[in-house]
């Protein structure tokens, strides 16, 4: 029966069958590869860059075990630190809650919730696939791979739990506020001090909780199942905050990556004595 559709030139129904996506038969016959003439590279090469960076200088730091604690400042890469070997805290959380688990570096306990926020973060997830898989590379720029599953197979189903680790993260974000609290504090313990470490982590947990309210799956938990926001209005003005939050859940992934990032290496060059923490009053 025809269809009214001709296949591409040089292909049979059955070869061109085989194909899927933009190289479908049904697909209109460009011979490019796409059409854009812009530099449209750049973002996911950039956006690559910088995960790649972040995992490498992250994954240094994690396995490190050392140099994550200069009174009164602690690593946000380490917080709550968990295990029996961590360094003392004075006045600080030292939980120790499970043992030393073979000498491994405190940091690998914890830092799987806050990854695992990261990692299934709708916008981190849209990062790395392009970035990393081309899936697609850019607009208007066709994936190289020829099937399409989406979200719906193993291991990215497991994206879905993404909510629950949102959860997690309000945890430790709690944890990492009541330390920017202690950074009020001098090496002695005593109150009324503020060095440019505690700006440090001040701006930190303030990009920190703004990332996470920003999250997609706080807005649809505080709002997204009311039906009558003029019945909730509590809840609808907190919705209201959040969504203009999220419409800047872009740029705020990425600066609480950057200053996550710069408040441990400022506590591990305090830390290793590369400088005196300066103090402000």
């Amino acid at each position: 029966m025809a269809t009214g559709i001709e296949p591409r030139p040089g292909t049979d129904e059955s070869s061109s069958s085989a194909r899927g996506g933009v190289d479908g038969a049904t697909r209109a016959a460009i011979p490019a590869r796409h059409l854009r003439t812009d530099r449209w590279w750049l973002a996911p090469a950039t956006t690559a860059f910088g995960l790649f960076a972040f995992v490498v200088y992250s994954t240094w730091r994690a396995f490190a075990g050392e140099h994550y604690f200069a009174a009164p400042y602690v690593s946000p890469f380490y917080s709550p630190c968990l295990a029996e070997n961590c360094v003392p805290m004075p006045g600080g959380a030292d939980w120790h809650l499970v043992g030393s688990w073979w000498g491994l570096s405190p940091a690998l306990l914890i830092l799987i919730f806050p990854l695992g926020f990261r990692l299934t973060c709708y916008y981190y997830r849209k990062a790395y696939y392009r970035g990393f898989w081309a899936s697609p590379a850019a607009c208007a720029v066709p994936e190289p791979h020829r099937r399409y599953t989406g979200e719906t197979r193993f291991p990215l189903i497991l994206q879905n739990v993404h909510r629950y680790f949102f959860y997690f993260a309000l945890v430790v974000a709690g944890i990492l506020t009541y330390d920017t609290v202690l950074g009020f504090r001098n090496a002695e313990g005593e109150w009324g001090h503020m060095g440019l470490g505690t700006l440090v982590l001040l701006v930190n947990i303030a990009l920190i909780w703004a990332y996470t309210l920003s999250c997609h799956s706080c807005r649809h938990i505080i709002g997204g199942r009311l039906k009558h926001f003029s019945r909730h209005p509590v809840r609808y003005r907190m919705w209201g905050w959040v969504s203009r939050l999220n419409e800047r859940h872009m740029q705020l992934a990425w600066a609480s990556l950057i200053s996550v990032a710069v408040a441990d290496f400022y506590v591990y060059l305090l830390a290793t004595g590369v400088f005196d923490d300066p103090r402000l009053f």
